[in-house]
């Protein structure tokens, strides 16, 4: 199946069945490289409709600080990039749940763009998300990326005027990622109101594309609340957080720490816990 097409297939699938799509972020790397392995196939057994696989990188201007540290402790463990495809193709032999590589543009450049969009493509990525390449700047990366059959992602926020979001919503090949802050991920939220007001307008105006939300949502009633406006929904701080706390709980069990990544997970879309009858 083409790249592209796994990832469309997701949402319109999800679409027929009136489904919400939720996308998870996890750090490549976080908190070790062998748990990371393991808490991919766990956030994918949960129901995630797809993945985000970070590129850990030195300088994550748009992350706040559960990214940030989780960056730094894979940049620890030797991670390379290198090893986020090899990540990448070991999860894609196992599941057919769309993957996209999320990160910053200087690792992609220091790799080569035509070199990264091909063996990105080799290893069963879906999608790019870059989040400091405004479209302006990516016309390379883009053809790349078409070229490869790998789709595209852009960032809008709230402050976003509404002719960008035509113009980004008819570049981009995958989804329109909709910030819901002008600020770091795992910002507390401020207005709900404000918020959707937002995104209502972004619906208007995002009409190729699925438009999904994320930053700053770390409940099943966030997600509901703004998923309302928007096909789906995307959680990073809040699981990057929740799986810090457990590995950093030497009083736990792996087989524990899965389960408690399993639950928030399942409930993160469904609001109830997994039922045990």
């Amino acid at each position: 199946m083409l790249m592209i097409d796994r990832l469309q297939s997701m949402f319109k699938t999800l679409r027929t069945r009136g489904e919400k799509a939720m996308g998870l972020f996890l750090t490549n790397g976080f908190p070790d490289p062998e748990s990371t392995r393991l808490l991919l196939e766990a956030i994918d057994e949960a129901g995630a409709d797809f993945i985000e696989l970070g590129m850990p990188f030195s300088d994550p201007l748009a992350e706040g600080v559960p990214i940030q540290r989780a960056s730094e402790r894979a940049l620890r463990h030797g991670v390379r990039m290198v090893d986020v495809l090899r990540m990448a193709e070991a999860f894609r032999s196992r599941s057919q749940t769309p993957l996209l590589l999320m990160g910053y543009i200087n690792p992609v450049y220091r790799y080569g763009v035509q070199a990264f969009c091909r063996d990105a493509v080799q290893a069963g990525v879906d999608g790019l998300i870059l989040a400091d390449l405004p479209p302006e700047e990516s016309q390379a990366l883009a053809e790349a990326a078409q070229a490869a059959d790998l789709a595209m992602v852009y960032l809008i926020a709230p402050n976003t005027p509404s002719d960008r979001i035509r113009q980004i919503d008819a570049l981009a090949t995958g989804f329109v990622y909709a910030v819901s802050i002008t600020g770091l991920t795992g910002s507390q939220l401020q207005s709900y109101e404000t918020i959707e007001a937002y995104l209502a307008r972004a619906r208007q105006f995002v009409s190729r594309n699925p438009l999904l939300v994320g930053f700053g949502i770390r409940s099943h009633e966030d997600a509901l609340r703004f998923s309302r406006y928007t096909d789906g929904f995307i959680v990073g701080s809040a699981l990057i957080r929740l799986v810090e706390r457990l590995w950093d709980d030497s009083t736990l069990s792996l087989s524990d720490r899965l389960e408690a990544v399993q639950r928030f997970v399942y409930e993160l879309k469904y609001g109830a816990p997994v039922s045990t009858a």
